[in-house]
């Protein structure tokens, strides 16, 4: 059940929307370009985004500095295809026929940029694979 538009959606909850879900949302859009529709939300937003988070991406050339965290509503898991939550519990409210994934990630809240490299490689890894499953290339 994609989009209007056509492409899957995918929605990145935890509970600050500050960090881990800031910086999955940014993976998804660097890479899979508009291929993906991506939405971020948290269950209790954060005041703006973790700056070793944005310090983090900033490495890897993407800014998410002025990224805003934003509620985590039912709406969003409605219209969503995909809803993958990082550490906000029963916080996501479940629809039937939604796909939903749940990836363990270290909270970077409190940590400075060092500490947050790993948790940034290690959400790269897993949007690539959801790449691959939701929103390959086509074969040229």
């Amino acid at each position: 059940m994609a989009e209007p538009s056509g492409k899957p959606s995918v929605l990145f909850a935890c509970v600050h929307n500050a960090g881990r879900s800031q910086m999955a949302a940014a993976w998804l859009t660097h890479l899979a370009g508009d291929r993906v529709e991506v939405r971020s939300a948290g269950s209790a937003p954060g005041d703006a985004v973790n700056p070793a988070a944005a310090a983090a991406m900033a490495e890897v050339g993407i800014d998410i500095s002025a990224k805003a965290p934003k509620l985590l509503t039912v709406d969003a898991v409605r219209e969503s295809d995909v809803c993958v939550t990082m550490g906000c519990g029963d916080a996501c409210p479940v629809f039937p026929g939604k796909r939903y994934l749940d990836w363990r990630l270290e909270d970077p809240a409190g940590r400075d940029v060092e500490a947050v490299r790993p948790i940034r490689d290690e959400i790269k890894a897993l949007v690539e694979q959801l790449i691959e499953e939701i929103a390959p290339k086509a074969i040229e």
